[in-house]
């Protein structure tokens, strides 16, 4: 998949409203491989829904969102199924966890899929990310921004050519932020992919080929 299209969307809340004033919502939006996005948000714009339809949870929007000229709104169970697995990861804004699991068992769920990463190179983001020796630890007693690196390291174990990544470092600190920011600019640039993330005040210190505010 090489691009994501936005024409005139936007969600059924916001509808009638005429006061949006939005780079995104009722505009003509392309995202391109190899590149990064910033969407910049303030709370209630709607970001939540946007990452909810790129991910093909939510279909509650107006307009039309294509993927590759192919509209969204037509596709079935076994193509967003094949769209999550190989095309799209994402980092969701509330991680989306199994707490009885080890941080290390939460990341192999999505490894074991298409075995994408080998052991050493997730035990060495671990290790990176300051969370080494959390590898067997179970996450529901683990702090929120632990919690959240594991959930990022999970989003890197897939093939995708877009990762969507919903306020990433909300939870972390200066340091770990640029060493997210760092993997994922690696990772991304391996796969000639684009990283789409999202703020409502923090964010990656990345320069941005494109910034949106929502």
């Amino acid at each position: 998949m090489d691009s994501i299209r936005l024409s005139n969307v936007v969600p059924e809340i916001f509808a009638s409203r005429e006061d949006l004033h939005s780079d995104i919502w009722h505009s003509e939006v392309t995202i391109e491989r190899d590149k990064c996005y910033l969407i910049e948000a303030a709370s209630g714009t709607g970001k939540s829904s946007l990452c909810s339809y790129l991910y093909g949870q939510r279909g509650d929007y107006r307009g039309t969102i294509l993927f590759d000229n192919e509209d969204i709104a037509h596709f079935s169970t076994n193509k967003w199924s094949d769209i999550r697995q190989r095309h799209i990861s994402i980092l969701f804004q509330d991680l989306k966890l199994f707490g009885e699991l080890t941080a290390l068992e939460n990341v192999a769920i999505k490894n074991n899929i298409a075995h994408t990463q080998t052991l050493s190179q997730i035990t060495a983001w671990f290790e990176e990310l300051g969370i080494g020796d959390k590898l067997h630890s179970r996450i529901d007693r683990m702090s929120y921004g632990q919690q959240q690196r594991v959930a990022f390291i999970r989003a890197l174990c897939q093939p995708y050519e877009f990762i969507l990544l919903d306020e990433p470092i909300s939870h972390l600190d200066d340091r770990n932020s640029d060493i997210m920011r760092d993997i994922v600019l690696r990772d991304a640039k391996q796969k000639g992919a684009a990283v789409i993330a999202t703020s409502i005040g923090k964010h990656m210190n990345i320069d941005y080929d494109k910034l949106l505010r929502l």
